[in-house]
Formats: C-alpha cells, structure tokens, sequence
C-alpha cells in the first residue's frame, strides 16, 4: 500500500485497473496480499467499479470493531453493488457515499434505527449474481428483485434473515436448491427451473406461496400439506403434472388456491372432502383433472370467484345455492351435463346471488330449454357465455332486464326464433355472438341502439330480411358477421360508413343484390371483406382500392363485370384475392404480379383475356386458379394453356389498327363526296385544280397506309 500515493496517477497504482476511455476505477486485484482492516465505506464513489478481487469481505463486513450497526447495512449494500455486472438504468451509480445510504434508490430504513428494512429493485435491468452479504442485512423484512437478469443460486446466508417476510425472486434466472433455513418466512415468491423443492414444505410460517410463470415441472409435494398457515397458493403458468395432494384441499387457512395453466391430472370425486372455509378464490383451469365437481365445493360459503375451465370433468353440476357472495362461475370447455333437459337446473339457484357478474358455462354438454330464469339474474350479470352446447328453446323475450351485460355468446348451439326485440335496452352491450343455431326472423332494429357494440356476428342462422341500415349507428363496431342466412336486399351504405370497421366484415352467402357501394371507400382500416355468393352486380367500384389494410378480398359468386380496377394496385398487403364466377373482363392486371404477400388467387369462370404473367403468384399452381376463362393464354406449364403466337400477343395492336383503319376510311369517304360535289358545280375551273385535287385523294391514301403501316 505504501505505493498508492499521490506521486503518480492513481490508474498507474499496483492491482488497479482502469477504463480507457474514461479513466475510471473498474477493477481492483488485492489476492494473497493479508490486508486486514474495515472495508472503507467510500468506495462506493468507485461508481464504475465491475470487480473487486481477494478480500475476505464477510470477516471485514463483521469484524471490524469500528463498523457497527447501520455501517455494516451501507457495507453489504457496497458488496451487493459489486456483484452487479449489468446496469443499464445506471440505477447503482447513486450508490455512492454523497448522499446516506438510506436515500438510495431502491432502499427503504426504518424511522428508529435506520437500518436497512425493504430492498426493492424490481424490473430495473440489473444482472448479476446475489451476494451472500444480502445477508447481513438483518432487518430486512422485504427483498424484492423481480424482473431481472440475476442468476445462480439463493446464498444461503439469506436463510438468515430472522425478519424477512417477502421474498420476491420471480422472473429472474435463479436456480438450485431453495435455503433449508427459511423456516420463518411468511411470503415468498420465487423463480426456478426444475421441480418444486420437498423442502418448502418445512416453511412452517409460509402465508403467501408464489411460483407463478417460472418453467416448473414435476409434481406439487406431499409436503406442502404441512403449510397450515398457508393463505395463498400460487403455482399458475408452469408444467406441473401430478395429482394435487389430498392434504392441500385441507388447508383450512387458505384464501386463495391458484394452479391454473398446468398439467396436473387426476380425479376428484363427488365426495372430494374439500375443507377450505376461508377460500375465496380457487381455480384449477387449463389442466387435465377429470371425474366430477365435488358437492363440498358448496360449502366454502366465502368463495368468490370459481374456476374449472378447460379440464375434464363430467357429470352435473352440485347445488351452488350456498355460495351466495359467488361474483364468477367458470365451467367452460369440460364434458359437463348430460345432453337433456335438467342439466341448467344449478342456473337457476343462482338467481338469488346478487353479486353473479361473470357466468361462462360454455364448450361442454349441456342440453335442455335455454332457462327462462337467466333474466331474473343479478342487474350485476356482465359477462354470460354459454356457447358450444345443445341448448334448445329461444333467447328469452326479458334477457333486456340484464341491462348491464357486456358479453352475451350464445352460438354453436340449437336455439330457435328471432333475436328478441329486448335486446336494443343492453345499451353496455360488447360483443354479441349467436352464429350456428337456428334463428329465424329479422335482425330487430333495435340492434342499432347498441352503440357500444365492437363485435356482432350472426353467422349461419335462417336470418331474413333487409340487413337494418342503423346498424350504422353502431360507431365502435370492429367486426361484423352476417354471412350464410337468407337476406336480401341491397348493402346499406351506412355499414359501409363504419370507418370503425377493422377486422372483418363478411356478408356471404346471402340473396344481396345492386352494386358494391362506392362508400366501400370508408373502409380504411379492415383486414377481410367477403361479400361472395350473392347476386351482386354492376363495376367494381373504382374506390375499392381505398382500402389500403385489405389482407383478404372475397368476391366470388357474384354477377360483377368489367374489368379490374387499376386502383386495386394500392392493396400492396393483398394475400388474397378470389373473383371465381362473375363476368369479369379484360386482361389479368400487371400489377398482381408486384403483391409480394399475395399466396390465393383464384380468376376462375370470367371473361379474362390475355397473357398470363409467369412470375410471383402466378408461378405457383398450389396458389392460382384460372380456369373456365377460354381467351387466356400463356402462363407456366403447369396450368396447360395455349401458347400465346405472335397474333395472339399482339392482339391489342391489331384492334387498334383496324380501329384507325375503319375511322380514316369513314373520313377519306365523306371526303371523296365534298370533292365528288364540288368537281360537279365546278367543271369548267382550270385543270390544275383537278390536279390538286387528285394529289389530295393521293395524300390520303398514303396516309392510310402509314397508319397502318401497311396492315390490310
């Protein structure tokens, strides 16, 4: 040490070494050379410090007679600092000793002692590996670095951290064995590869268990039936598989019971004892349990939200009535009910719930009349799914008392009658969805006081009828499906209108006749138009190339004529085109062949003449249909058309010979006749204007013949 003095530059001092570019401190190399002493707290203004090698640092961090209480917390703040490799929020430049410890970000100290009790660097871009110095922090009670890049293992020096009670490690790359000596947290949240430690189950204080969206894999341990102050469980968004330990259900304490999106297998019973009193969240959706809905489940009196979506449960749903703070049913996508009438009775018991907003019942098999009883739910009810069943019956006249539903999905089922005229009072409506049943009758006009609809679709229904104009009204529609019913009539430009149009607007399979409105021009921002099979007819509207984000244009079964707009070039995004059957004319457009994304397109059964183009689309017969259009010609082997000869391919040219040809001629004869006319009244004018005359006759001839450069 005697040669770090002042008489040379400090970057020049043995074991230091430098940045070039700044000359700052960046690592200090002091192996096996038996210093001894208190780590000073000023080298926390090395602010660029990445590596500091060959120090005892924990026997200086607790030896040291001079270094007590909150000067080890500002040592094993250092010390954590210096295992940071990666800081690109330069968020540990303020660690330094200009300002108290206390005061640097992520540092929170308590008002009496002023010993470090919270550290929380949570989503801040750090990397590194964790210091075992963390560990002489002993009043931490939180220690929160979720969202990082740390890495290697918890120190176990952590374990001995009396006060802690959270620790949230989540979304980092941490891994190993979790510290056995953690016995007396309370909260932990966690990120690990691999499978669950057995040993977490020694945690006899755990409140708050966390191992969410980490890449877990094995089975839930035996063990953690032991966690009996256990109040949250949280294992959701790993590759757990296994069964769940009876044990688990029969911890009494539990609030929420959260293992969504696993693997977890097995079967529960009817008579599943499920002992948790306190719990007001349980879901075990998204995994592959099968057997059925333990009537216990009814018991849990506090429950308020319930979820078995996307498993494999059977068999009927047990009576709910006791679950009367229920705010969310979630039974969707299992093989629930039994296809008869009876199987929607436990509906009916959750009349008298108050606080019912979400009710999803969809994908199982449930049958029976739709219940009338659902419009004397909760004015609370938002959300009400019963989609992909064998419902019969109609959509009851009163579902307009349920004035605060946003989301009514009702399709895939086997519902008959028309769409209740009640349905213009659920003015919060969202999103309606009735496709593939038997509706009948007309779309009611009430339709269009939904003003906050985004998505409609009544797809594949015996819906007839003029497509009602003041669906215009509906301002914030995103997507409208009306495809395969029996309307008529023609497209009302107010839909067209709908610049809120942006996903899909799809009209198929219909009886619409007249022309595509030009006000299709509004529709700037939509991805698919299909308006194929009906009986349309008329030019393609020149202003269909307006529709600059078209992905898909479905055209086809129609009685459209002419040519392809040239405008159409602007749909640079185009990836597929079909104009099969109509009576479409002229030459394929050039410019297809520049549609980089173009992957369909089919020109079959029109009136198209010409050259085929052989490059990008054209040149991949698994992406292109042409025939049924005898004029054609050209074109890549594989489509067998005729050779384009040289009268063919210059086709144009000759029609416009001839045109000039027959307009010369009709020229050069009226002409002939004012000559004719004029030599008869004047036959006794000199020669040489007779002369003049026939040079004249001699012009115009060879005018014809240079027109049509001898063509004859």
């Amino acid at each position: 040490m005697e040669s770090w003095n002042s008489s040379i530059h400090f970057c020049q001092l043995p074991r230091v070494k430098c940045g070039r570019k700044h000359q700052r401190v960046t690592k200090l190399e002091l192996k096996f050379l038996k210093l001894s002493g208190s780590l000073s707290p000023y080298i926390g203004n090395l602010s660029f410090l990445r590596e500091m090698c060959g120090l005892n640092l924990l026997r200086l961090a607790t030896a040291s007679p001079v270094v007590r209480g909150n000067g080890t917390d500002q040592q094993a703040l250092l010390l954590f600092k210096a295992k940071i490799t990666g800081d690109r929020l330069k968020i540990m430049e303020s660690w330094n000793s200009s300002i108290h410890f206390c005061q640097w970000i992520g540092v929170t100290c308590g008002r009496k002692h002023r010993r470090v009790t919270k550290l929380k660097l949570r989503i801040l871009k750090l990397s590194g590996s964790l210091s075992p110095y963390i560990g002489n922090l002993s009043f931490l009670r939180e220690l929160d670095l979720e969202g990082n890049s740390f890495y290697n293992q918890i120190p176990q020096e952590v374990g001995g951290l009396r006060r802690l009670e959270a620790l949230h490690l989540a979304n980092n790359s941490i891994s190993g064995e979790i510290p056995s000596n953690l016995s007396a947290y309370s909260k932990l949240t966690l990120s690990f590869r691999g499978s669950i430690p057995p040993s977490l189950g020694n945690l006899s204080s755990l409140e708050d268990l966390r191992l969410t969206y980490n890449a877990l894999s094995g089975i839930i341990p035996e063990s953690f039936g032991r966690l009996r102050n256990l109040s949250v469980f949280a294992i959701f968004g790993n590759a757990i598989s296994g069964i769940v330990p009876v044990a688990l259900f029969n911890c009494s304490n539990i609030r929420s019971f959260d293992i969504v999106t696993n693997k977890i297998q097995g079967t529960l019973h009817s008579d599943l004892e499920i002992n948790m009193p306190h719990v007001e969240f349980f879901s075990v959706g998204d995994n592959q349990i099968s057997g059925q809905i333990p009537i216990s489940i009814s018991n849990a009196s506090n429950l308020n939200f319930l979820d078995f979506y996307g498993n494999m449960l059977d068999g009927n749903v047990p009576s709910l009535e006791k679950l009367d703070k229920l705010s969310g049913l979630e039974l969707g996508g299992n093989h629930l009910g039994h296809g008869r009438e009876g199987d929607l009775n436990f509906l009916c018991i959750l009349v008298n719930n108050t606080k019912l907003g979400f009710l999803s019942i969809g994908k199982n098999n449930f049958g029976g009349e739709f219940p009338e009883c659902i419009s004397n739910f909760s004015s609370n009810l938002w959300l009400l799914a019963i989609a992909g069943n064998n419902i019969l019956g109609k959509i009851p006249d009163e579902i307009g008392n349920l004035v605060n539903l946003e989301v009514l999905d009702v399709e895939y089922n086997q519902l008959l009658g028309p769409i209740p005229l009640d349905i213009g009072r659920l003015w919060k409506l969202n999103i309606f969805y009735a496709q593939s049943n038997f509706l009948f009758g007309t779309i009611p006009h009430s339709i269009g006081n939904l003003t906050q609809l985004t998505k409609l679709i009544l797809d594949t229904n015996n819906i007839r009828g003029n497509i009602p104009s003041n669906l215009g009204k509906c301002q914030n529609l995103l997507l409208l499906g009306l495809s395969h019913n029996n309307l008529s009539g023609t497209i009302p430009p107010e839909i067209l209108r709908l610049s809120s149009l942006s996903t899909v607007l799809s009209l198929s399979s219909n009886s619409l006749t007249g022309e595509l409105p030009v006000e299709v021009e509004k529709l700037k921002n939509l991805g698919l138009l299909d308006v194929s099979h009906n009986r349309l007819s008329g030019l393609l509207p020149n202003n269909l190339g307006s529709c600059l984000s078209l992905v898909e244009l479905y055209l086809e079964g129609n009685l459209f004529e002419g040519p392809i707009p040239p405008s159409l070039s602007s749909l640079r995004g185009l990836g597929a085109l079909d104009v099969t059957n109509n009576n479409l004319s002229g030459g394929i457009p050039e410019f297809l062949v520049s549609f980089g994304v173009l992957k369909y397109l089919n020109l079959s059964f029109n009136n198209f003449e010409g050259v085929i183009p052989s490059e990008a689309v054209f040149k991949n017969t698994s992406a292109i249909s042409v025939e049924g259009n005898n004029k054609l010609c050209g074109g890549i082997l594989e489509l067998h058309l005729s050779r384009c000869n040289s009268k063919t391919s210059s086709k144009t040219s000759v029609k416009l010979k001839i045109a000039i040809v027959v307009v010369i001629l009709g020229v050069t004869l009226v002409f002939t006749c004012l000559l004719i006319m004029l030599f008869r009244k004047k036959k006794e004018q000199q020669p040489m204007e007779t002369c003049a005359k026939n040079s004249l006759l001699q012009l115009s001839y060879q005018s014809i013949l240079r027109a049509t450069n001898g063509f004859c």
